[in-house]
């Protein structure tokens, strides 16, 4: 008798358990992801609320010691209260803006100023909660300033000793790394790999799936099942495999192709990721936009907004006023030291581009014999130009000083990219891509280029192009401390006088 296969429509279906495992299974992977992640963040948390509540502790058992003759009592009840809350606001608010997550660790992004920042707000809560609760008198103000000022430092310290830990600890096998499939044509797989250190993406590439080209002569109906036949291969590999996320690496000029794959792997349990191209190696922060009811992709953003200017005006007005009238009698002396050296003017004023390539003339203390010659030449090593005067303020920096008064006017800033010879700023803009980006801000006395050495004589284009690409680089991560601290560097980094003359 012959025995023909039952139809599968007819076929027992499996038990309720048996479709609860299959569920399961395929979801365990993303649950052991989680897990891992979930865990990361919460030692990550857990460091921030320790290192405040060490801080805090510390601060207050000192003081008890210092002043109480070690007698601990209700001042330890009032010190855990301070640091419970400050360490509840801090926590609270980096988990609620991703802080603690493995992407933002692997990212990599500058985070001094976030942790700056968020200090002080959750101190300013702190003294609203004690002002409303009428209990501020109840705590020492030793005790808080302490924390205060130790707190800042302790809890950025405590941020980059885990993340580096997480960095070196992260590798491709690691429960928490994202599994990643990749589709696309061979050549921009190809560049994908050629283009980033896998082993340091913090992710794990579990499969790829290769395009074929169609060829050119062939018809449309040609063209659509060789494509589907592709996505269809590619779909049934990738709902084996289970990976988190697909990356279709089709450059978005083959529109077609790229709705087509969107369709296609819309219809499994992965998050599906676009990435276009070369544009996104040259612009590696794009984000959507809305500008009004206009959506867009932005891949660049004005140099400050309204605030960071303000901001910015305040502490270039506060300082250059200060050092103004702190330094009168230094300029006096300096002044004095020009005017017997060598005759001439005392200042030397040359026109030099400003924001937006608005022309405006510097101010320095001449350190040149006047000539007659008014041809812009380049001052280099052992310029016969240069007085001994001269020599002295160059080599310190001190004939910017006089920069001060173009501060308080308005045409420069304290930091920012330092202004160059009108003569310079024409050569340099047609050789050096992006050279014109520098008049996005306010041209500055010292800058992110001078503190890493990259100043003086430029005798080829690659010198412009090293102090072209560290102005850039601080335009784009501009903050209020990042000033702060190319000022410090300016008065106490080595390199900041290097190559002066």
């Amino acid at each position: 008798m012959f025995h023909q296969r039952i139809p599968e429509a007819f076929q027992p279906l499996p038990s309720p358990a048996e479709r609860r495992r299959s569920v399961w299974s395929g979801l365990l992977p993303r649950r052991g992801r989680a897990a891992a992640r979930a865990a990361l963040s919460s030692a990550l948390a857990a460091t921030d609320f320790a290192a405040i509540l060490a801080v805090t502790l510390f601060m207050q058992a000192t003081y008890e010691i210092a002043y109480q003759e070690g007698k601990f009592g209700a001042g330890s009840i009032r010190g855990l209260q301070l640091a419970a809350l400050l360490g509840l606001i801090v926590v609270a608010t980096n988990a609620l803006r991703a802080e603690y997550s493995l992407d933002t660790v692997i990212a990599q992004k500058p985070f001094l100023q976030r942790v700056a920042s968020l200090w002080l707000v959750a101190w300013a809560a702190v003294l609203v909660v004690g002002f409303m609760t009428k209990t501020t008198g109840e705590y020492s103000r030793l005790v808080s300033f302490g924390s205060f000022f130790a707190g800042l430092p302790v809890l950025i310290l405590s941020r980059v000793a885990m993340t580096r830990l997480v960095r070196q600890r992260l590798t491709a096998s690691s429960a928490s790394v994202s599994r990643v499939h990749l589709v696309g044509y061979e050549e921009d797989i190809t560049r994908f790999y050629a283009s980033n250190a896998i082993d340091q993406l913090g992710l794990r590439i579990v499969g790829t799936s290769y395009l074929r080209r169609v060829d050119s002569g062939a018809d449309n109906a040609a063209r659509h099942d060789q494509l589907q036949e592709d996505l269809d291969l590619a779909v049934s590999v990738v709902r084996f495999l289970r990976p988190d996320d697909v990356f279709v690496l089709v450059p978005w000029t083959d529109n077609a192709e790229v709705e087509r794959c969107i369709d296609a792997f819309l219809r499994v349990p992965s998050a599906l990721h676009l990435r276009p191209g070369a544009m996104l190696d040259r612009f590696p922060d794009l984000q959507v936009a809305r500008v009004g009811g206009v959506s867009g992709i932005n891949i660049g953003r004005r140099p400050l907004n309204l605030g960071e200017i303000v901001l910015k005006r305040a502490l270039d007005l506060t300082v250059a006023t200060i050092a103004l009238v702190a330094l009168s009698p230094l300029l006096a002396v300096i002044a004095l030291a020009i005017k017997f050296d060598s005759p001439g003017p005392v200042f030397f004023r040359q026109k030099r581009y400003g924001f937006n390539q608005q022309p405006f003339g510097v101010f320095k203390f001449r350190s040149m014999r006047t000539e007659a010659n008014t041809v812009f030449r380049q001052a280099t090593r052992n310029d016969s130009r240069i007085t001994r005067t001269g020599a002295i303020l160059r080599r310190t920096n001190l004939d910017e000083l006089p920069q001060l008064l173009n501060v308080l006017l308005g045409e420069m800033s304290l930091v920012g990219p330092r202004p160059h010879a009108l003569a310079h700023d024409r050569s340099f803009e047609r050789r050096i891509a992006l050279y014109a980006r520098r008049h996005n801000v306010r041209p500055g006395i010292t800058g992110w280029a001078q503190v890493n050495g990259f100043r003086g004589e430029t005798l080829t284009d690659l010198d412009m192009e090293r102090r072209v690409a560290c102005d850039l680089h601080y335009i784009d991560n501009w903050s209020i401390w990042f000033d702060i601290q190319i000022m410090i560097q300016t008065l106490i980094s080595r390199r900041a006088y290097r190559n002066a003359f």
